[in-house]
């Protein structure tokens, strides 16, 4: 019964992660409930994630990734990129890899990606070539250099602590790198020589951002007459904005623009709006404001692009980050006008724009805003954590004077660990106390450096790993599958797991692949007599060779948006990729590892 109950809660958290009826996290937590309520774990061990050595290590990795990035120390290998980066495909893609791929295998990859982005937008730009030809090879170079250390991803300090309840040691911080170094290097070897040939031109060089984003069917002029309820208001009091599905983005008066805020800027008849705003919209307001349209001779002095950007204005693209607060609500329940001073012009996800009242439609992980508004705001933009602006960041914004000293804390932190001076748990929250008293980060900022979502996602799926053990599901599935192929060799019972693992992955997320597929890897390699290190390390690779979709891994999706991705880009050039690694990678384990 036990063993049933166990395997139709796994079902129904399947499902759940698959539909994404509710968030990964909120799954994972419903599912440590549920656990507790059948009696399949005790209380204890139902929170014991939130106390688990990986969870913690993982905590403090986020908070040493975010210091490190706050100095600007990555910004540091800018230079390199930009004078060797060249123009052949080929050589930007080999050059950023060898950049990227290292940087990944010591700083969490979405920090590294977070940090690149802009830098490879803005250099796309300068080259006039598109950015959708180096972005999916920046992603993939992250994943591929997280790789290589132990603490290069979450996904490895799981299982390094699923490892030591299972009853083996724990993983030292250079244990992958013998095998991470070799699949980094044929990873990035196909990446330069074939993936040139598959990547796809989403985004032109020579549009602008008003063009890419059809921006000529959404912005208008509209002119105050004088029979118009809207003289003698401003744009606040006449609630036109909150009314209808309409942005005011600039006031011209005689020729001289007015920008954001106008709230006590009170409206003449002659006055011209620029607005974002539906046709439907501007009918209905045309018709109970008492304005006109410009709708033939609209933008014919000047260039779109040239009323939306001013001295004081611009317009930016920027991208919602996995632990962002906007994810699930929309633009009007969260006043983003009000809170940020800007305006968003349209939202991208992926290749499409999406279509409707953008104001009403939920917002989600990877969606590229395009906003407008004074370039103060996007300074603002620019230091939250939970959005973030494809450009290059002020130099002032960054602590640069501290980027050695935080340099220094993150290598003081590998090497305790590297040399069994201290646990990476003990040395990695050392490294967070250093930060703060180095000033390389502040106290508050800390909270916001953690990837919330990420712990207790992995707190709340640590007690299903214990539920699955405590109740025999695990023995009972490696069971199954030692009589389903309990003949095939070592190598291909390696293939399988890798095959099996990289699957779910791409379906669920790297860190339920590995709580679910680790302890039954372990399990069946204790039957067939294989060295259980080898089952492990299959299961472990494979969880984090997620290229085939863009929602498998965060990195991926990051970049989805930005490139203007379809969603089989991924699929074309990842799936040869993860073909390559699953027979490459059981070889190299075997080799190093030993079967």
């Amino acid at each position: 019964m036990d063993i049933a109950l166990t395997l139709t809660i796994l079902v129904f958290a399947l499902i759940g992660f698959v539909t994404e009826i509710l968030p990964p996290d909120i799954i994972a937590l419903t599912v440590t409930v549920v656990l507790m309520i059948a009696g399949l774990v005790t209380p204890e061990e139902g929170i014991s994630g939130f106390s688990s050595s990986a969870t913690i290590t993982v905590m403090a990795m986020f908070i040493l990734s975010a210091g490190i990035a706050k100095t600007g120390a990555i910004q540091l290998v800018r230079d390199f990129l930009l004078q060797w980066g060249g123009k052949n495909p080929r050589q930007q893609i080999f050059t950023m890899g060898l950049l990227v791929g290292p940087i990944s295998a010591f700083i969490n990859n979405t920090a590294v990606v977070a940090v690149f982005l802009p830098i490879i937008e803005d250099w796309c730009r300068k080259q006039q070539m598109s950015a959708s030809r180096l972005l999916i090879p920046l992603s993939y170079a992250s994943i591929l250099g997280g790789m290589m250390t132990l603490i290069g991803t979450s996904t490895n300090i799981l299982a390094s602590g699923l490892a030591e309840t299972l009853g083996y040691e724990q993983f030292t911080i250079f244990q992958f790198s013998k095998a991470g170094i070799f699949i980094f290097l044929i990873g990035m070897g196909y990446l330069t020589i074939l993936a040139p040939r598959l990547l796809p031109q989403r985004k032109t060089s020579q549009e602008s951002m008003t063009q890419e984003y059809g921006l000529k069917d959404y912005v208008s002029e509209l002119i105050i007459t004088p029979r118009s309820s809207l003289v003698g208001e401003t744009v606040n009091s006449s609630e036109i904005q909150r009314k209808f599905d309409l942005d005011v983005l600039e006031i011209m008066r005689d020729k001289v623009r007015f920008a954001q805020p106008f709230s006590d800027k009170l409206l003449q008849a002659g006055d011209v709006l620029v607005v974002r705003s539906t046709r439907e919209d501007l009918l209905k307001i045309r018709e109970e404001r008492g304005l006109e349209i410009f709708a033939d001779v609209k933008f014919t002095q000047q260039p779109l692009d040239s009323v939306l950007s001013s001295e004081e204005e611009k317009i930016a693209e920027v991208l919602i980050l996995s632990n962002s607060r906007l994810i699930g609500t929309t633009l009007k329940e969260i006043r983003f006008r009000q809170r940020y001073n800007a305006t968003v012009l349209a939202i991208r996800r992926g290749s499409e724009l999406v279509k409707g009242r953008l104001g009403r439609i939920p917002l989600r992980f990877g969606d590229l805003l395009l906003v407008q508004g004074p370039k103060q705001s996007f300074i603002g933009l620019q230091t939250t954590r939970e959005l973030l602006v494809l450009e290059q960041r002020d130099v002032e914004m960054l602590r640069q004077d501290k980027a050695l000293i935080a340099v220094g804390i993150g290598l003081a932190v590998i090497l305790l660990a590297a040399f069994n001076i201290l646990p990476i748990l003990v040395s990695a929250l050392a490294g967070v106390i250093a930060l703060i008293l180095t000033k390389c980060l502040r106290p508050g900022e800390i909270y916001g450096a953690v990837r919330w979502d990420i712990i207790f996602l992995l707190a709340g799926l640590i007690p299903l790993g214990i539920a699955m053990e405590n109740s025999g599901t695990t023995e009972w599935i490696a069971d199954f599958l030692v009589s389903l192929g309990g003949g095939l060799s070592g190598y291909w019972v390696l293939v399988f797991f890798f095959f099996v693992t990289a699957v779910l992955t791409e379906i669920l997320s790297n860190n339920a692949s590995v709580v679910l597929m680790l302890p039954i890897a372990v399990k069946v390699a204790e039957t067939l007599a294989f060295n259980p290190l080898a089952a492990m390390f299959a299961v472990i690779f494979a969880a984090s060779n997620s290229y085939m979709t863009p929602i498998g891994y965060q990195t991926n999706t990051m970049v989805y948006g930005a490139g203007g991705y379809k969603f089989t880009d991924f699929t074309r050039i990842g799936a040869p990729l993860t073909l390559t690694l699953m027979f490459v990678a059981p070889g190299l384990i075997m080799l190093f590892y030993g079967l």
